[in-house]
This record gives C-alpha cells, sequence and structure tokens, in this order.
C-alpha cells in the first residue's frame, strides 16, 4: 500500500498552542504519536504528563508520556491522547475513527468516510437513547 501522510493541526488542549504538521497514518497504530521535541514546541512538558502503557509492533511493551490534543483535518476534529515517542507525528486509529476519516489506498490519501458525509455519528448509551425514545413516545401519546 505504501506510506499515507495527512496535514492535520494539533492543538495542546491546556494552552490552545498549536501547529501545522504533515503526520503519518498509521491505522495499526490505535493511539496517535508525537515526538517529544514536538511536544515541547507544542508546549508539553512529557516529565509532569502522565504515561501509558503500549504495546509495538515488534510485541514489546513501552511506558511513556501521553499527552491530551486536538486534532484537525479539513474541517473536522477530534481530542485524544498522543503518546511521546519517535521521531515523527503518527496520526491513528483513534482520531481518524472519531473523525470518520478513511484511507483510500487506491489514490494513498486520507477522504471523508463517505458512508458519513455529515461528519462522525455519535452514539449514546442504551439507556439514553431508550430514555429518549420513551419520552418521545409518552409526549405523542394523546
Amino acid at each position: 500500500m505504501g506510506y499515507v501522510y495527512v496535514d492535520v493541526t494539533l492543538t495542546n488542549l491546556f494552552t490552545r498552542k498549536s501547529a501545522a504538521v504533515c503526520a503519518l497514518v498509521d491505522t495499526g497504530s490505535f493511539l496517535s504519536v508525537i515526538p517529544a521535541s514536538f511536544a515541547v514546541e507544542l508546549g508539553f512538558d512529557p516529565d509532569e504528563m502522565s504515561t501509558r502503557f503500549a504495546t509495538l509492533a515488534d510485541g514489546s511493551r513501552v511506558e511513556r508520556p501521553a499527552v491530551p490534543l486536538e486534532v484537525e483535518f479539513q474541517d473536522r476534529r477530534t481530542t485524544c491522547d498522543a503518546l511521546v515517542m519517535g521521531n515523527e507525528c503518527v496520526v491513528g486509529v483513534l482520531a481518524l475513527e472519531a473523525m470518520a476519516l478513511v484511507v483510500d489506498p487506491v489514490r494513498q490519501c486520507v477522504i471523508l468516510d463517505p458512508k458519513q458525509p455529515d461528519g462522525p455519528v455519535q452514539f449514546a448509551g442504551k439507556g439514553a437513547i431508550f430514555r429518549e425514545l420513551a419520552e418521545e413516545f409518552n409526549r405523542r401519546r394523546p
């Protein structure tokens, strides 16, 4: 398939400092990733951030700082944690799914999900859905 890169804007949720970056899209990675130097550029101090465990492609398990980011692509945005590691920015599946984006392997680009042209569908829990349906039903009863 090759490598797919995408232009995104990453924003520190605490300071709102942001930067545009060309990031690798990795459909095998759940979380996004940013290098330590980029985390510092956005105003994070990785030594003060909480850590998360991640399993790498070779099966090894590592503990790395995690920072809260806003990821923006075109007119879509989401918030997610990014692990601080490596030497390039990576957009993982969590961010892609939350913005209803898919990888087009033929054109080697990221596109808006044709099944969700108006943006991602947000699902509420069953209790909220059933409660809302019951309330609507009761409003319509004579």
